[in-house]
């Protein structure tokens, strides 16, 4: 599903529009991603011994990387659909594929500036243990620190993004509830989108929330004292548990990709049907 995306965009949309330019921004960064899960899980069942730092610090980066791209990514999705309610007409900046485009690589540099930190961390945990662990974001460096570089990220990558999320929705439904009597087919037709970005909203919420909240509290745990090791084995357990709940949003993101674009699925399906017509021809003259 991740490669129909990626490769059907290009092949089956002739003219792209800001939405598309996003989604498929957006499952760039799932498909990274998921390339980078079963890695985790090979850490994960050796106990986090590592053979290539270089591997380690890769790993780290294109995960977070997806994590806090993804976030902002809807955010622009749902601004787009808000500003496309405000400008049916296109002619806000935004609403173009060169402004789509623009804001994509913004967003793209702003992730990596925000991940800078991450990697000077990483890289430093690979030295202290040789290059043998690669150990999680929490478990990087019992410092203040990693602390204010945690709780900082949580709000610049995480809260802030999920409040602009959750207003441009608020936002869509107080316009749609002003339009409705008087532009009715077309209040209708942003019904959909806007169940769409709530959605992702709610998501967004209830996976992220808890791996951050644990994240937080495991650092916290590591630097300040007085805690027993039954107290500090519940803590790590607990936020061991919120992070492939972190990265579930990665799986289900493609559901995104086919709602929110009723063209492109209909010319991926019109171009699979055409495929299979193709082959089943060919069969039946063998």
């Amino acid at each position: 599903l991740f490669r129909s995306v990626v490769l059907g965009y290009p092949l089956c949309l002739q003219e792209w529009q800001s939405t598309n330019v996003y989604l498929y921004n957006l499952a760039v960064s799932d498909i990274l991603c998921v390339s980078a899960l079963p890695r985790l899980s090979y850490l994960y069942a050796n106990h986090m011994e590592e053979t290539s730092p270089v591997n380690c610090v890769l790993n780290r980066y294109i995960l977070f990387v997806n994590m806090y791209s993804s976030v902002l990514f809807m955010v622009l999705v749902s601004l787009d659909r808000y500003l496309l309610l405000c400008r049916p007409s296109r002619n806000h900046v935004f609403l173009t594929p060169r402004g789509a485009v623009l804001a994509s690589v913004l967003t793209w540099v702003f992730v990596n500036i925000e991940m800078t930190p991450l990697i000077y961390y990483a890289i430093k945990d690979n030295a202290r243990t040789n290059g043998t662990m690669c150990h999680d974001f929490a478990s990087l460096s019992q410092s203040w620190g990693l602390l204010v570089y945690s709780l900082g990220l949580t709000l610049l990558g995480y809260i802030l993004p999920l409040v602009a999320l959750f207003l441009c929705t608020r936002k869509i439904t107080s316009m749609l509830k002003k339009q409705e009597e008087a532009f009715n087919q077309r209040a209708t037709s942003f019904r959909k989108p806007l169940r769409i970005v709530k959605l992702a909203a709610y998501m967004f919420l209830l996976f992220y929330l808890p791996y951050h909240v644990m994240r937080n509290v495991r650092v916290v745990s590591q630097i300040v004292g007085g805690l027993s090791k039954c107290a500090l084995a519940q803590i790590e357990a607990v936020y061991i548990v919120t992070r492939p709940m972190a990265y579930a949003h990665s799986v289900i993101n493609p559901v995104f990709y086919f709602l929110m674009t009723d063209c492109f699925r209909e010319l991926l399906l019109a171009r699979f049907h055409q495929l299979r017509s193709r082959v089943t021809g060919i069969c039946t003259k063998i």
